[in-house]
């Protein structure tokens, strides 16, 4: 078990992180249908028949309509693309449901209860394997179609969702798919700053634990040249991260910059100076559009003089080449 899938079952061990999920992005109507009030945390491990121990993620269930019929939450949280993913969530229905059958935990009608499985994805590149195990069954006789499991999931991928849209959300996942996806460290402050807020009130303190052990995980990869020190609560880690930014902007402007300006500027080199921004804007703002190169490209010395100081005084890549 990696630090990913660790430090995701502990955020995902509460309600209120499978309640914002659940609102902000399963795209069902029927949702507003569901008591979330009711979100209770099921037993996730099971054993087959065969005897060989299974275990996925994270098991919820929660109350629907006037019926109290039970609706089982498949989370399963993966950071690399798995072509057999459906399969694995067939697997873990199937033993789901043995279960059930086994303890007796049926209700009266002794029919099993509707299950969506949730795969929750964090990998850089797009998932395009497929969704629904009949896209991996090899074409046959049609007389065998009606035999075939066709169970499907549902894919969150993380990181195809536009982080600007993100960010007016007041969700818990939200935050997360932003400071997992963040394009520079420069924006982690603002967001740790909202979960401040947002888990402030008596009783989220486990919560803010283990946000708090999510972010230690992380931060060692996000900032992997700093002596990070050890953090013990949000408060804490939102004043590292801020100073950490800091140092790096001091850092940049007494070395980085004024050194690109000396040697660049100095030798009147246009090219020089394109290459310095574009640098600035990469570091500062992660990839650069085709469009703002072209820009760069176009540019005069005295523009690119102008902008040159800017990519660490600004909030967005946009801001950078808005006139003073």
């Amino acid at each position: 078990m990696d630090d990913h899938d660790t430090s995701y079952r502990l955020l995902f061990s509460h309600a209120e992180m499978v309640r914002d999920l659940l609102t902000g992005f399963v795209p069902e109507s029927w949702i507003a249908e569901l008591d979330l009030n009711s979100l209770e945390k099921m037993n996730g491990s099971y054993v087959s028949d065969d005897l060989r121990s299974r275990h996925n993620d994270a098991i919820w269930r929660v109350r629907w309509g006037q019926e109290w019929i039970y609706i089982y939450l498949l989370l399963e949280f993966q950071s690399t693309v798995d072509r057999f993913m459906p399969v694995r969530i067939l697997t873990y229905t199937g033993l789901l449901y043995q279960d059930l059958v086994r303890r007796q935990e049926l209700d009266n009608s002794r029919e099993l209860p509707p299950v969506l499985p949730i795969v929750l994805y964090n990998g850089a590149a797009r998932w395009r394997a497929p969704t629904r195990v009949s896209g991996l069954i090899q074409p046959g006789p049609e007389a065998l179609a009606e035999f075939q499991p066709d169970q499907a999931l549902l894919l969150i991928d993380e990181g195809a969702f536009d982080m600007d849209e993100l960010a007016p959300l007041s969700n818990l996942v939200a935050a997360l798919f932003r400071l997992e996806h963040h394009r520079s460290l420069a924006e982690v402050p603002d967001i740790l700053a909202l979960l401040i807020d947002w888990l402030s009130e008596p009783g989220q303190e486990d919560l803010r634990r283990d946000y708090v052990e999510w972010l230690r995980r992380r931060l060692r990869r996000w900032a992997p040249d700093v002596n990070l020190p050890e953090i013990h609560d949000l408060q804490e880690t939102y004043n590292m991260v801020r100073d950490t930014v800091q140092e790096w902007k001091d850092q940049h402007h007494q070395t980085g910059l004024q050194q690109g300006l000396e040697q660049g500027m100095e030798q009147g080199s246009t090219n020089e100076a394109r290459a310095i921004l574009r640098r600035q804007l990469m570091r500062r703002f992660g990839d650069v559009p085709a469009e703002v190169d072209a820009r760069l490209g176009r540019a005069t010395r005295t523009e690119l003089e102008g902008w040159i100081d800017r990519p660490y005084e600004v909030d967005t890549l946009e801001d950078v080449f808005r006139p003073s």
